[in-house]
């Protein structure tokens, strides 16, 4: 069955040939479509790409039944439902490089035009002015630019401003110190970089946290003069606020190419001389449009054909080789949490993950999300995968502690989960036969040696004759063959456990009649 993709706005015609190039896929474009046109195509599709214009809402997401990955031609992904996906386990992707140049270059382009009153100078010469002495305007040189946000866009702007002899300091809470001071870059918390700057630009995603983070407070405490330039997304600034300070000469200029409604037509920004305004022209060049189509398709595409997360926004980036590196313990993992779950019937708090040998090498968070997937996928009708394991065990609560041990006595390479539930915990541990094959090597202090795989009832029992005899002569009765049959046993106990690989899962009345078994304390049943 091929692929279905849905380009949902115009992106470069390279992109859409890349896309029709690639085996398996099948390519619709619609561009331009509103919420119940997109509706109405999304429950086919397997992939939607579109750029800032269409919205890929809550209600088109759940619209959609084999929608596996949604990519973003761009850098901002406001019109997704990032949330809504990634509670339906699908991955959203977009391009922050495609157009990082672009942008950061209209960046100095507002701050030159605003230093130098460009736009006002031009409407006075049109006119048939020449005054010169009106339009004195101020050096870079020297000055201090405040960023907020010191990611790719940031960075880039920080450069360009060195190079004009600019005073750079910048604000990210998610940098490092050593960064900052290898770029040559100030490190400032917020406020104090608010206070002392004399451009402030932002270069910051617009979530929860930071919208509005340029208020009225902030503004307010921003230094006589200073100016303001907005490139990034128009929340992040209170308009009625900077109207005030522009309106009153305590801010001498602002420069937006976004705004909190787009278009802005009636904003009382439009009526102040001292604010310049582009429309959303961020990622508008040439190059952009065709770097950024031309990335987010071939991301799709390889997240289709391998699921590797290139610049996922909800998934840990994991690379093609190491995804090829990763799939057997992925494996492993996600059958021994899919073996653990129907084991407990209380809340979970906590599942305990640990990689020890050959495993501790490899990357532990994709492992671990895996083994978290398959656990609650036991208690859970939603499907779960590694885009939504994390975001289910949270509303759950359920935490993840991940650790790893370079060796392990006895394997050359194991995966371990704990689920702590209650005043107890519960403990499945596994291994790769030939690095490949899972098997199943330990439940809590149990040995016990069976394959990871096909339709397995679990027992714990009394150690005594006659209680596997009596398992089978039930299972017999309703023609159900027995494929594998392992026992586990531990020093001091009277208490056995049973893994029997079964050709059919058993119903609710089958596990009763096992359970009333006098020597059967606990059953369970899984299909791997």
């Amino acid at each position: 069955m091929k692929k279905h993709i849905l380009i949902a706005d115009k992106i470069a015609h390279s992109g859409i040939e890349f896309l029709e190039e690639q085996e398996g896929f099948e390519v619709e474009t619609h561009a331009g479509l509103d919420e119940a046109e997109l509706r109405a195509r999304i429950p086919s599709c397997h992939a939607v790409i579109v750029r800032s214009g269409t919205r890929v809402t809550a209600r088109a997401i759940d619209a959609a039944r084999m929608l596996q990955v949604i990519g973003r031609a761009g850098i901002g992904v406001d019109n997704i439902d990032v949330d809504r996906a990634t509670e339906r386990g699908i991955a959203v992707l977009n391009t922050p490089d495609a157009n990082a140049t672009t942008t950061a270059e209209l960046t100095l382009a507002h701050i030159l035009s605003l230093s130098r009153s460009l736009p006002q100078a031009d409407r006075s010469v049109r006119n048939g002015e020449w005054k010169r002495t009106q339009f004195v305007g101020a050096e870079l040189a020297n000055k201090r630019l405040g960023i907020v946000g010191y990611g790719t866009i940031g960075r880039i702007v920080a450069a360009r401003a060195k190079a004009l002899q600019m005073h750079v300091a910048a604000y990210d809470p998610f940098v490092t110190q050593d960064v900052f001071a290898a770029d040559g870059v100030e490190a400032m918390g917020l406020d104090e970089l608010v206070a002392s700057a004399d451009y402030l630009t932002l270069h910051c995603p617009l979530n929860d946290k930071t919208r509005g983070i340029v208020n009225a407070a902030r503004i307010r405490a921003m230094r006589p003069g200073a100016r303001l330039i907005n490139c990034a997304r128009g929340g992040l600034v209170e308009e009625l606020a900077l109207f005030e300070a522009l309106k009153s000469g305590h801010l001498a200029g602002a420069a937006l190419d976004v705004f909190e409604n787009e278009p802005p037509r009636d904003s009382p920004l439009l009526r102040l001389d001292n604010i310049v305004f582009t429309p959303h022209l961020g990622a508008s060049t040439h190059e952009a449009q065709d770097a950024a189509g031309r990335e987010i398709a071939r991301q799709v595409a390889v997240y289709l054909q391998t699921g590797e997360p290139i610049n996922a926004i909800n998934l840990p980036p994991v690379s093609a080789e190491e995804m090829i590196k990763l799939r057997p313990y992925l494996t492993l993992a996600r059958r021994l949490g899919k073996l653990l779950g129907p084991m407990i019937q209380e809340p979970i708090r906590q599942l305990d993950v640990v990689l020890s040998g050959d495993a501790a090498a490899r990357d532990i968070r994709p492992v671990s999300i895996e083994g978290l997937a398959g656990l609650l996928s036991a208690h859970m009708s939603a499907p779960i995968n590694r885009v939504n394991a994390m975001h289910l065990a949270r509303q759950q609560g359920i935490s993840l502690v991940e650790s790893r041990c370079s060796e392990h006595p006895d394997y050359h390479t194991t995966v371990a989960l704990c689920a702590h539930h209650g005043d107890r915990t519960t403990t499945v541990e596994g291994t790769l036969f030939d690095r490949r094959h899972p098997r199943l090597v330990r439940i809590n202090n149990y040995e016990i040696e069976a394959v990871l795989d096909g339709h397995l009832l679990l027992t714990r029992h009394r150690d005594q004759p006659g209680v596997i005899a009596a398992i089978s002569t039930l299972l017999a009765e309703r023609r159900i063959n027995i494929s594998r049959m392992q026992l586990g046993i531990t020093s001091g106990s009277d208490q056995a456990i049973a893994v029997v690989g079964i050709s059919t899962p058993v119903d609710e009345e089958l596990l009763h009649a096992v359970s009333a078994i006098p020597a059967v304390s606990k059953v369970a049943q899984v299909s791997l």
